[in-house]
């Protein structure tokens, strides 16, 4: 009977909470948006790489209030939000914008399971968009300027007794208004700009470990010699530390090699499976830290053996390669946002179902245009076998356009604070990236926005990530630097200029428009390159494309991306509608057209 009754008042709180939160206005939503429970929001490890198994999630509801810039915490807030939506998502509940004038707090208290004495426990945010202070008991124990990069703390200092813990979260965002990255957010939303996120939007969550520990796993795999290159990062940055790497294949260890905290670990292989898109192989991996004999932190991670680079053909046309061969890597440009969410996906199949529709249309590629994902979504790519281009988002715009020229346009002057900001911001970027096979190419800067010192931020994430291919600035001001030259063109390809010295692709073209009644949105200001009235006009200007697109594939274009995934906000140019309920284009039909491009190069 006693065991009856907590079932019933376990529902009935599940329900109260379910009842109390719902989503916000009257825009469209995904068919996710109705899985959300906010009882267990986004309920998946968030972070694949470097998993632990003993973690604590912080989604959920917090009290959260709008306040000027420089207010004290508030005494009272101004209601609920579900974290890890922006404030204004449908999904927070909330769907208010913040402004450059004022600042989010959250507030809400979690306890530490009684299992984590003698344990350090960390603080883990997934994103936070832009500024955040994160208060501990009524102590600041950090902050964190980026919108886009997992960044923590050790709190173990600022807890007190056994009972409840108070957790603040202080977010400042000016958007537009600031020189900060923000791709497409603006305070205006129209055409190709985006509605405004601010605070909190990936997983928070808490970890127990011990005061040494496992920070960071850098893993690059070099297939010309079959060896594996790891680096281990601790907390202790101790001597005394020893860091242990073991590579499993289907359970099995077949490499493994010891060293202290910092150093390059090489691990050997013979004749390791080679990840690709048709083939997408992943090796599991373990890594431990021990100190006088004693594990003091196991993590478990995975990793593949690929390589990217490039080559002269025959013909004497630089080719873009995977693993040593000549691969046209073709994909649509993904925006990544969600019109239940924004930046958000509602759940972990939403995420995962953009890449998996990504192959289904015989797509090999993926560029993530002007915006970071969580973890997970390359942990999805690195699984499912999708190559990934990987933008910096844009931010402190403003310098004159030529795309037709090399050397056109004026690279923008930027305060010394704007700068450092965009290097701080993009080295954590490729960090979160940097041990995902999927990501193959780093693309600095999108058109002229907010280029600037284009030699010296290529020649950086050139010398920080050696591995990989660098396009400078994609469809932007052409600079006779980094790997790629990268034309955009509207909307079918074309090839206005051609460097003989590197790689050549298309790296923007189509946006075919289709509106979608009850689909949509805005009801007006839709906009799109060009627009057609139906799925059958939509495909067949698709394929005419595409056909157009194997004659430059011929002639030197060595990868292509087109204009666009889905749907976002004002735009409907996407291969599907904003909320995925409908499908464009004949799959089938585009599927086949894909595939025919890719092989042109076979």
């Amino acid at each position: 009977m006693k065991k009856t009754f907590l079932l019933c008042c376990a529902f009935a709180l599940t329900f109260m909470a379910q009842a109390q939160w719902k989503p916000v206005g009257d825009k469209i939503k995904t068919s996710w948006a109705e899985q959300v429970n906010p009882q267990n929001v986004l309920p998946e490890y968030p972070r694949p790489l470097m998993e632990r198994s003993d973690w604590q999630n912080l989604n959920g509801e917090w009290d959260y209030a709008i306040k000027p810039i420089g207010s004290v915490e508030p005494s009272a807030f101004d209601g609920k939000i579900l974290v890890p939506f922006a404030v204004e998502s449908s999904l927070s509940g909330v769907q208010k914008e913040v402004g450059e004038k004022n600042e989010l707090w959250y507030k809400r208290t979690f306890s530490i399971p009684s299992a984590w004495k003698n344990k350090d426990v960390l603080l883990n945010f997934g994103a936070v968009d832009w500024k955040a202070d994160v208060f501990v008991n009524d102590v600041l124990v950090g902050s964190h300027k980026g919108g886009y990069a997992p960044f923590s703390f050790n709190i173990t200092p600022y807890l007190t007794g056994k009972g409840n813990q108070k957790l603040v979260v202080r977010v400042w965002d000016p958007t537009d208004k600031g020189y900060q990255p923000i791709g497409k957010q603006t305070h205006n939303p129209r055409g190709i700009w985006y509605t405004p996120v601010t605070g909190i939007w990936q997983t928070v969550w808490l970890e127990p470990v011990a005061s040494a520990h496992v920070t960071s796993i850098k893993a690059i795999p070099n297939i010309d010699t079959n060896t594996l290159n790891v680096t281990v990062g601790t907390s202790c940055g101790c001597k005394s530390g020893i860091v242990t790497v073991k590579l499993l294949d289907k359970g099995q260890v077949i490499a493994s090699a010891k060293g202290v905290q910092g150093n390059e670990l090489r691990l050997a292989v013979e004749n390791p499976t080679l990840w690709s898109p048709s083939n997408p192989y992943l090796y599991d991996m373990t890594v431990s830290l021990s100190k006088n004999g004693k594990v003091l932190d196991v993590v478990k991670s995975y990793t593949a053996f690929r390589k990217i680079s490039s080559k002269r053909d025959a013909n004497g046309i630089m080719r873009m390669q995977l693993n040593n061969q000549d691969l046209f890597q073709f994909g649509p440009l993904d925006q990544g946002w969600w019109p239940d969410g924004l930046y958000t996906a509602p759940t972990d199949e939403a995420l995962l179902f953009d890449v998996k529709k990504t192959k289904d249309w015989g797509f090999n590629m993926i560029r993530k245009h002007v915006k970071v994902e969580p973890a997970r979504w390359y942990y999805h790519c690195d699984k499912e076998g999708i190559l990934v281009w990987q933008d910096m988002p844009s931010g402190d715009m403003g310098n004159k356009w030529e795309p037709h020229k090399y050397n056109g346009g004026t690279d923008k002057d930027r305060t010394a604070e704007s700068v450092a900001n965009y290097y701080q911001e993009w080295k954590e970027i490729m960090d979160l990236c940097m041990s995902n096979p999927s990501v193959v190419v780093w693309v600095p800067f999108n058109e002229s926005w907010g280029q600037f010192d284009t030699e010296k931020a290529v020649e950086w994430t050139k010398t920080y990530d050696p591995s990989r291919l660098v396009n400078p600035a994609s469809g932007g001001n052409h600079r006779p630097c980094g790997d790629i030259l990268d034309l955009h063109n509207y909307p079918a390809p074309d090839m206005f200029l051609y460097d003989p010295q590197r790689v050549n692709v298309l790296g923007e073209y189509g946006g075919i428009g289709l509106p979608i009644e009850n689909h949509l949105w805005w009801n007006k200001r839709n906009w799109g390159y060009i627009q057609f009235k139906n799925s059958d006009e939509v495909t067949a200007e698709y394929v005419k494309y595409a056909n157009i697109l194997k004659d430059f594939v011929k002639r030197g274009f060595s990868a292509a991306v087109y204009t666009q995934t889905t749907d976002v906000e004002g735009e409907v140019n996407g291969l599907m509608t904003y909320d995925r309920k409908v499908i464009k284009i004949n799959e089938a039909e585009v599927k086949k057209a894909n595939q025919s491009v890719i092989n042109v190069l076979k």
